[in-house]
């Protein structure tokens, strides 16, 4: 006889559907794990051992085959424990199999019988769901998986306490959905001052999704600006709030089921790898890409980067999803970020300033600024020059405008952009392309005129041409105009970076 139990295994956010077969076959006592499973999985089989040893019983003297189906399909992670603990009382009488057959099993068991948290279970609780069948999960994420709201959902502390709920002895309560956080903040604008002119830029990125670089010499207060643009973002909805867990779910960030309404904000070191910013390792994880999807993924001292871990970054910020390929695996995560960068115009910072700029200006600035690719530059949609904040800006009183004003008009342009786009599928003027950027994005007659002749003096390339389009129609927004105007593409134009002469 063969007992069963449903499991998954993960492959970027796709669960897949494995069923965990357990064997007992007269012979030599053995307990072997078969099915394309990785270090992790085959060292279940002591942790199960563990585990049934501390509630008092022994493992048959038998043969233990324990096959993970499909066998083709790689299989990682510790939360096969659980279902293989399962499958195997269940094939020695000590549980109904039949009961567990309504059920997806995930967790990782302790030796001494507590099941521990494992990653994904958000994921488990919607594959379920979608299976029709119900979730066993860890203790500690059952508020996570009962988000679903479709399911019944067990989450036992122990082992023993699964059995004896369904021998009948101490029923376990449905857990109660995690705390749904209310927006944060963050820093305020009313803490920068002077810097108008890169405030308008960042409310401009804000309000349409766009790509953000500023550029200016240390100090200026370009990271406060940053960490102040979730401030000014709207807050998640219902769908953009799920997608933001799956993917904190799939990499172990999510705790205590909590879902946030603050859009992500990532800012990772410059000496971050390739595998850290896009995704990968040898159990493929979700990268800072990814975990900032439907937030901000922030790159201070952008030329500081490797080269290639930011070219790496051109195809997640066209497509909004990063592909991650290996020989037994190709795993695909979200990754629609909103790039904002920040970079010195030079090494030691001070271009420009006549008292504080080095003797090899301007070899310098230039030398510095090209360890920046053109290719990423042109999928920017704003260049703004940040000017450093002089004295007499600082001892001037905060700004009588700070993030709660700004929130607001970001907000009023993003209800239009979602009116606008209800029927295309696009959240926002940043992902308006072909036919819909058109029919939205196309300005009047003296703003193509503008257009026109600007891309030819600024030798622009077709996508910095869609680009402008899609800043002019968001400052068009911003304005309460329905029309794109030639004021609005001259403003979207003066944010954009030159092309180099030769």
């Amino acid at each position: 006889m063969v007992s069963i139990v449903s499991t998954v295994a993960y492959l970027g956010l796709d669960a897949r559907a494995v069923e965990v077969q357990v064997q007992l076959i007269p012979g030599v006592p053995a307990f072997n794990v078969v099915g394309l499973a990785d270090k992790a999985v085959a060292e279940s089989r002591e942790r199960v051992r563990g585990a049934i040893a501390a509630m008092g019983l022994a493992l048959p003297p038998k043969r233990i085959t324990v096959n993970l189906s499909p066998a083709d399909l790689p299989k990682e992670g510790s939360h096969f424990d659980l279902p293989i603990a399962l499958a195997l009382l269940a094939a020695m009488g000590v549980v109904d199999a039949e009961m567990l057959a309504d059920y997806v099993v995930v967790g990782e068991l302790g030796l001494d019988a507590r099941i521990a948290p494992s990653p994904g279970v958000l994921l488990a609780a919607i594959h379920a769901a979608g299976e029709g069948k119900n979730l066993i999960c860890p203790a500690a994420q059952g508020s996570e998986a009962a988000w679903t709201g479709q399911i019944e959902v067990l989450a036992p502390a122990d082992l023993l306490s699964l059995i004896n709920h369904f021998k009948g002895h101490g029923l376990l309560a449905q857990p109660a959905p995690g705390e749904v956080e209310d927006h944060a903040h963050g820093p305020d604008l009313a803490q920068v001052k002077g810097q108008e002119t890169a405030k308008r830029a960042l409310e401009i990125a804000a309000a349409g999704g766009h790509n953000l670089l500023m550029v200016g010499p240390p100090g200026a207060g370009k990271s406060l600006m940053a960490s102040c643009l979730p401030g000014i973002l709207p807050p998640l909805d219902s769908a953009e709030a799920l997608e933001v867990s799956m993917v904190q779910s799939v990499a172990g960030t999510l705790q205590g089921g909590r879902l946030t309404r603050t859009r992500p904000f990532r800012s990772p070191h410059h000496s971050a790898s390739m595998a850290a910013l896009t995704g990968g390792g040898v159990k493929v994880k979700p990268g800072e890409v990814s975990l900032a999807h439907m937030g901000v993924l922030f790159l201070d001292e952008l030329p500081e980067f490797q080269r290639a871990v930011l070219d790496s970054l051109r195809q997640p910020l066209e497509t909004g999803t990063v592909s991650v390929a290996r020989a037994n695996a190709h795993v695909t995560f979200p990754a629609r970020v909103q790039l904002v960068a920040a970079m010195n115009p030079c090494r030691c910072g001070h271009l420009g300033d006549a008292s504080l700029a080095c003797a090899r200006a301007p070899k310098c600035a230039a030398d510095y600024q090209t360890k920046v690719s053109g290719p990423l530059l042109d999928r920017i949609d704003l260049h703004v020059e940040v000017q450093a904040v002089s004295a007499a800006d600082l001892v001037l009183p905060p700004p009588s405008e700070g993030s709660a004003e700004v929130a607001a008009r970001v907000a009023a342009a993003r209800a239009v952009q979602q009116a606008r786009f209800a029927d295309d599928g696009i959240r926002t003027n940043a992902g308006a392309e072909g036919a819909v950027l058109d029919r939205t994005c196309t300005p009047d007659d003296p703003g193509r005129a503008l257009l026109a002749q600007a891309a030819e003096a600024m030798r622009m390339s077709a996508r910095g041409y869609t680009r402008v389009l899609r800043v002019a129609r968001t400052i068009a927004d911003l304005g309460g105009s329905d029309v794109v105007r030639r004021v609005h593409v001259a403003e979207a134009l003066s944010y954009r970076r030159r092309a180099p002469t030769n």
